[in-house]
């Protein structure tokens, strides 16, 4: 099977922390964020036909620990990071852009410790992402957001090896640094997980 190939019934989309905080202006701002969630949120309302599920993650950090970097002004940006995606503040509710998208799920993640992963959080009900999927009968999953190199990857990893048909719609996700981004991309590919643009689905 090619990274075009994946089946359309049981299809997921899941949008990766397409949130304030990691774009232009955010706590931890990526550079092209604000450009990613535009494509993504006109990419949502164009082909929401062909998704049984639309599932977003957030962060949500109340108290994650080491995180966040102590003091905050020295981040290592490999495993601590400046405070971002603070729950209940506006920065870490979904990007104004995705406005007009009504997801089926909601997940949120790292409450009170890391978490890269969407399949790390729960839903207001307290379901995980992998439980959600199940329920929904969902076998294959596309996967965008912020950012490439990190969130987007660990989600889409962890979608693969649950055994889910997965795929990274890669215009439709920004990475920290382009060298991150390379390297995820050959991370993903040697795991199995396919990568089109968007227009080639």
């Amino acid at each position: 099977m090619t990274s075009t190939d994946i089946p359309a019934s049981g299809r997921a989309l899941i949008v990766v922390d397409v949130q304030p905080t990691f774009c232009e202006g955010g706590e931890l701002a990526v550079e092209g964020g604000n450009a990613v969630a535009e494509a993504v949120a006109l990419f949502a309302a164009e082909h929401r036909s062909a998704y049984d599920l639309v599932v977003t993650t957030q962060d949500w950090h109340v108290d994650p620990g080491h995180h966040f970097a102590t003091p905050p002004e020295v981040p290592d940006f490999v495993d601590t990071w400046p405070p971002h995606g603070l729950a209940g503040t506006p920065n870490a509710e979904l990007h104004p852009a995705l406005a007009g998208l009504v997801p089926d799920a909601s997940v949120r993640k790292g409450e009170y410790q890391a978490a890269y992963s969407g399949f790390e959080g729960v839903d207001g009900e307290g379901r995980s992402l992998a439980q959600i999927l199940q329920e929904a009968g969902v076998s294959s999953v596309d996967v965008v957001g912020i950012a490439e190199s990190h969130c987007v990857l660990a989600t889409a990893l962890d979608a693969h090896a649950l055994g889910l048909a997965t795929r990274v719609l890669t215009d439709l996700t920004v990475p920290v640094s382009a060298e991150l981004g390379a390297a995820a991309r050959t991370q993903l590919a040697a795991a199995g997980v396919g990568l089109a643009r968007s227009r080639e689905i």
